[in-house]
């Protein structure tokens, strides 16, 4: 494991407790919503299999059970303490729990019919990987639904910025009692890919069919994109 996902693994162990109520603050209430629409995208041709990677608490895959309650859904994390919390959640009926490293799934080729995730891609040491891997667990004419947070961009980009790196801090501080972990949150979102740029990556790994939408004044995306089938 490299040195950042051995640090990334670290953090999240870390925060495992208080990441539902932090997603809530941080969004004002805007996350579930979101791991909602993702779970929509995901499900909205017919399947039967999906896995959500960096489940962390597993809000995505018990949305998608809601929405497939015949479905198999797997939940992976490579955090072992998000992983405890998710199995202790209520709506886990029928979703496998996995320990898994997005950059190398212990997953047979073609095997999903959709892949999710929630803030995964800022998190990695190997986008492109990660990416790859994404497409070949994917059936073909599969799709990855996930959202994922973005740098602000165009006027109001500075005021945005100068709020973020007040708030979230200050919040990583007081609630999640951590405010190393969240500073780290800040800056891998500040510092992440544009849209127009992870919107290439995608199409590198082979991706078509590439959509997102702007959530939260810009500063989180819901992507979607197809595997060619």
């Amino acid at each position: 494991m490299r040195n950042k996902d051995s640090s990334v693994q670290a953090t999240f162990n870390g925060i495992a407790r208080r990441y539902d109520v932090m997603n809530r603050l941080m969004t004002l209430g805007s996350h579930q919503r979101w791991c909602r629409e993702v779970a929509t995208l995901a499900t909205a041709r017919p399947g039967h299999r999906y896995l959500d990677l960096a489940t962390g608490t597993g809000v995505i895959a018990r949305a998608i059970r809601e929405q497939r309650p015949t479905g198999a859904v797997i939940g992976a994390d490579f955090s072992e303490s998000m992983l405890d919390v998710a199995r202790q959640l209520e709506g886990n009926a029928g979703i496998d729990w996995q320990f898994a490293d997005a950059h190398e799934l212990p997953f047979e080729d073609n095997a999903f019919d959709a892949v999710t995730h929630g803030y995964l891609l800022r998190n990695v040491s190997d986008l492109d990987q990660v990416l790859n891997e994404q497409f070949r667990v994917l059936k073909p004419g599969g799709v990855v639904a996930a959202v994922e947070s973005s740098p602000p961009s165009g006027v109001l980009a500075p005021f945005i910025r100068m709020g973020m790196r007040v708030v979230i801090p200050t919040l990583g501080t007081i609630i999640g009692r951590d405010r190393p972990a969240y500073q780290y949150l800040l800056d891998s979102t500040l510092g992440f890919l544009t849209p127009g740029a992870l919107r290439g990556r995608f199409e590198r790994a082979g991706f078509e069919d590439v959509r997102v939408k702007s959530r939260f004044m810009g500063t989180n995306m819901i992507w979607t994109a197809r595997k060619p089938g």
